[in-house]
């Protein structure tokens, strides 16, 4: 018998999921109208993007409001749900589909109090079962657990591995989302693992093709998982 993660997840039937999505996190900095027009494009090339996080680390309050204003029409003209990263009160202020938090932006109480119950707020959870249950307790619409490669986008202190996804989605129906150093070429044991979303930014952005980029992962997320035990 396996043991960890993938022991437990192998034990037990899981219930059908939506097929994976992909999640997209802007880049750390950009220049705003040259990352619009990439944003239309990887809008348009027909993936299934299911939202895009404005993550803007060292930005102005002022700078973040100004890019959301400017890209959130794009996200909603396309259905996409629009995320700022940290901050509860700035995506407040800006009319954001929701807030990312990480472990130290304060709790999904807070952020739901200043949001609404209609907003969607989601938790990093690095590698940590502990913190994941602690989120869904919480009542977060979404866990994020990573980083599972490495990546230039962000310095990773922690790492997770491929079994936490299968875990998670055999003990709860909450959405899960991978992130870390993800591309076209490794992605597919994160989708066969049980990932819902996948959180791409580099992958994407550093490509002189966006559209062509969300193209490769789309030919590797497969239609809905029956998950079978």
């Amino acid at each position: 018998m396996r043991g960890g993660e993938d022991g437990f997840a192998a034990l037990f039937p899981r219930e059908e999921r939506p097929a994976c999505q992909l999640y997209l996190i802007s880049p750390p900095a950009f220049d705003l109208e040259a990352h619009a027009d990439a944003l239309e494009d990887a809008l348009c090339a027909g993936g299934p993007v299911a939202a895009y996080q404005l993550r803007l680390k060292g930005a102005s309050d002022s700078d973040i409001l100004r890019a959301a204003a400017r890209l959130m029409p794009l996200c909603r003209d396309r259905d996409v749900a629009f995320i700022v990263n940290d901050r509860a009160d700035l995506a407040a202020a800006c009319g954001a589909d929701g807030v990312h938090l990480g472990q130290t932006d304060g709790s999904v109480a807070e952020a739901r109090r200043c949001l609404g119950r209609n907003a969607q707020i989601g938790v990093t959870c690095h590698g940590s079962r502990h913190l994941a249950m602690e989120a869904g307790e919480a009542g977060a619409n979404y866990v994020a657990f990573g980083a599972f490669f490495e990546t230039a986008t962000k310095r990773a202190a922690h790492r997770a591995r491929p079994g936490i996804l299968a875990w998670w989605t055999t003990i709860s129906p909450i959405p899960c989302v991978a992130i870390g150093g993800i591309t076209p070429e490794n992605c597919r044991p994160l989708v066969e693992a049980g990932a819902d979303f996948l959180a791409v930014s580099s992958a994407v952005w550093s490509q002189p093709d966006p559209a062509a980029a969300i193209r490769a992962f789309s030919a590797r997320l497969s239609p809905a998982r029956a998950k079978g035990g």
